[in-house]
């Protein structure tokens, strides 16, 4: 709900907040098809008259999700998009969160409305966010897919005859056995889909950026996925996922924290089963 409370200032007030398994920035995928599906729920807030607003909306597939860009406290006018290979770009040509009025927008699919809970997947915010609104995509006005992506396009490639895939060519992403064995390790340990996030990840570009958790290392590059670190060469545009490691140090040591124990047990766990990188 917006009240203007004069001619350039508006109050907004959340109706419902996003809850989600991701708890900071660095965690949240940058695009909602990059999550690989992941699930998540809107809850809307009481005693607003919600429950009516929410009739007859189980029957779309997808919605639109307007949301606050709660955790940035400041905007800037020019930014690096992880996907740009030509420097920083004016902000109001990317989707970055570091916007004047830090406000989102995603595309998510909806499962099933229970109460006043939205049952969503592709879900690609922080758990928390406040949501200020919701409609309903409708495709025969909501998509465009002839339309120009601007300078994620090559200025050589003429205008799209049919509908394009994503006009950057993604990078192939393949896994060593030792990969594969740790990552179905970590899925069978935890709730994290770690193979599926080094793929969306790096389908994108396995160039070090510092939004990404992408660094390099002597013998090629390391990313951080949560408390895990998937190492990895590049050769041309394809990516070779190595091994994957513990983030924790000095795991030998009793946890610093009971709040991590049990995470590091995990992590301890995993050494002991495959040993330390290799």
């Amino acid at each position: 709900m917006a009240v203007a409370a004069s001619p350039d200032l508006l109050t907004l007030r959340p109706i419902g907040y996003a809850r989600t398994a991701l708890a900071s920035k660095v965690e949240a995928a940058r695009q909602p098809r990059a999550t690989g599906g992941a699930p998540g729920r809107i809850d809307l807030l009481p005693g607003r008259s919600f429950e009516h607003a929410l009739e007859d909306l189980q029957g779309w597939e997808l919605i639109w999700v307007v949301f606050w860009f709660h955790l940035n406290a400041s905007w800037r006018p020019k930014v690096l998009p992880p996907r740009s290979t030509t420097g920083r770009k004016g902000v109001f040509a990317t989707r970055s969160p570091h916007r004047p009025n830090p406000i989102g927008l995603s595309s998510l699919q909806l499962e099933r409305v229970e109460g006043l809970s939205l049952y969503v997947r592709d879900l690609d915010l922080v758990d928390g966010t406040p949501v200020l609104d919701i409609k309903p995509y409708v495709p025969y006005t909501d998509a465009h897919p002839l339309a120009r992506s601007g300078w994620l396009e090559d200025e050589r490639l003429a205008r799209p005859e049919q509908a394009p895939s994503d006009p950057i060519a993604p990078f192939q992403v393949g896994f060593a056995q030792r990969a594969a064995e740790q990552a179905s390790w970590i899925e069978r340990m935890t709730s994290l889909a770690v193979r599926d996030r080094i793929c969306s990840t790096l389908a994108l570009g396995p160039t070090p950026h510092p939004y990404r958790r992408i660094r390099p290392l002597d013998d090629g590059f390391q990313l951080a996925i949560k408390e895990w670190r998937a190492r990895f060469t590049v050769a041309g545009r394809a990516v070779h996922v190595s091994g994957i490691a513990s983030g924790f140090r000095d795991l030998h040591r009793p946890a610093s924290s009971a709040g991590t124990d049990g995470l590091q047990a995990v992590h301890r766990q995993f050494v002991a089963t495959f040993g330390p990188p290799g």
